[in-house]
């Protein structure tokens, strides 16, 4: 080997190794962010299997809702009827308080599967997916609530600080009320109207419920009943988001031309609403049963996820965009998985997306993922696999950030008890 071949070859060493520097540099970074658990349910007065996320309030604490655990009397089961906790960070660890646990008795709800949100008053609110008077459309039992907490007026001497729960609504079948709120968040108008949907009506296949305080007690001024034939769409799980002219969109994850779900809009229309759907999903690779619901963009463009459907069946992430046409749908991402997501997505001031699936992820139960937005150009991080054991499985809910970019969610299987977890993802 000459002197030339030899300057070509140490020049081309120099370059493979510069190489391998960066890429073992950036796979640093893409590892950088570490994951923990911060709390394991009990199944106990703590509550147990947390369906939904969290919110994060100004002092960065915790609240959510464990669909199962708590109160076990009556006509709770051994299973218990859920309840209402915040998570605390003290020190360099975090503590649970329960702020109520549902009784399940006529007065008041039973398993929470949506999240607490705040309402205009600094208060929480949220709905119970069954409890409430008895309902013969609702088997029997409660056809669900919505109900506020406020803090004791009184500052609380104990780690114990309950709560104070009164239940604004309940929903009846036999009154033709709706029934069976299950994973959507409410939202409020600029009034303080409470807005919402109901997975189920006799008859019909749910609908979209505003509420308004009149003479001091909460009424349903206007419901949206989807249609008996399913054509417009049937069985919204998740809740609805405003426009900036006060027009709602949602899901509803079955039903349609296609019985694959539909994306839809309801524009107010005198003491009702209108409704169009802006696409009906078709079980290829666009995907299947939306069962989360919708955010928007600064562009105006929506953002959601399928459950099934899409190129590898394990359902999608989705953008549709509005043009003088109508919506145009692109599927950003198909999971592999045997079930994807069920979760709001949440974007962040960069415009990129993150979320949860249910079954995908390298271990089978579920992941916390990232879709990177360049340009246009879509790329995807897993940023935890779940395993199933200590560190959780199955999410359900959405993911929240706080101040400081923390990403924080629940699981609802796997812990160290089995009940669930709280998570944290620091970046």
């Amino acid at each position: 080997m000459n002197t030339k071949q030899r300057r070509i070859l140490g020049s081309q060493i120099i370059e493979v190794a510069t190489m391998l520097i960066i890429l073992l540099g950036l796979t640093a970074v893409a590892h950088a962010q570490t994951y923990n658990v911060i709390y394991n349910f009990t199944g106990g007065t703590d509550g147990a299997f947390p369906q939904a996320g969290v919110m994060v309030d100004q002092g960065g604490n915790l609240y959510g809702t464990a669909s199962y655990g708590g109160y076990t009397g009556g006509q709770c089961t051994s299973r218990g009827c859920g309840t209402v906790y915040r998570l605390k960070h003290l020190n360099s660890a975090w503590v649970l308080n329960p702020l109520y646990a549902f009784l399940g008795q006529n007065n008041d709800g039973a398993i929470p599967y949506a999240r607490v949100v705040f309402g205009p008053d600094g208060s929480l609110y949220g709905t119970t997916a069954f409890g409430g008077p008895p309902d013969e459309d609702c088997e029997g039992r409660g056809c669900g609530t919505v109900f506020n907490l406020k803090p004791p007026p009184t500052a609380c001497k104990t780690s114990l600080c309950p709560w104070t729960e009164a239940v604004l609504f309940y929903f009846s079948n036999e009154l033709n009320l709706g029934a069976d709120p299950y994973y959507g968040d409410l939202i409020f108008d600029a009034a303080g109207n409470i807005y919402g949907s109901a997975s189920e009506t006799v008859p019909g296949w749910g609908g979209v419920f505003e509420l308004s305080l009149l003479n001091g007690n909460w009424t349903e001024s206007r419901f949206y009943e989807f249609p008996q034939n399913r054509d417009q769409g049937a069985l919204p799980w998740a809740g609805t988001i405003f426009d900036s002219a006060g027009n709602l969109y949602g899901t509803a994850y079955t039903g349609g031309p296609h019985n694959s779900g539909v994306v839809y809009e309801l524009m107010p229309s005198g003491s009702g609403w209108a409704q169009q759907i802006l696409y009906a999903f078709e079980d290829g690779s666009d995907g299947a049963d939306p069962v989360g619901g919708l955010i928007f963009d600064q562009s105006g463009n929506l953002y959601g996820t399928t459950r099934t459907g899409g190129t590898d069946g394990g359902g999608t992430v989705y953008q549709l965009s509005p043009s003088s046409n109508g919506w145009t749908l692109t599927t950003l991402y198909s999971f592999s998985g045997s079930l994807g997501s069920f979760a709001i997505l949440t974007m962040d001031a960069s415009g990129n997306l993150y979320g949860t699936t249910y079954g995908d992820g390298a271990y089978g139960y579920g992941n916390v993922f990232k879709l990177t937005n360049s340009n246009g150009s879509w790329s995807y991080t897993s940023l935890h696999d779940f395993t199933g054991g200590s560190d959780g499985g199955q999410p359900l809910g959405q993911v929240t950030f706080d101040a400081s970019g923390n990403l924080y969610g629940t699981a609802s299987a796997g812990g160290a008890n089995g009940d669930g977890v709280v998570w944290e993802i620091n970046p």
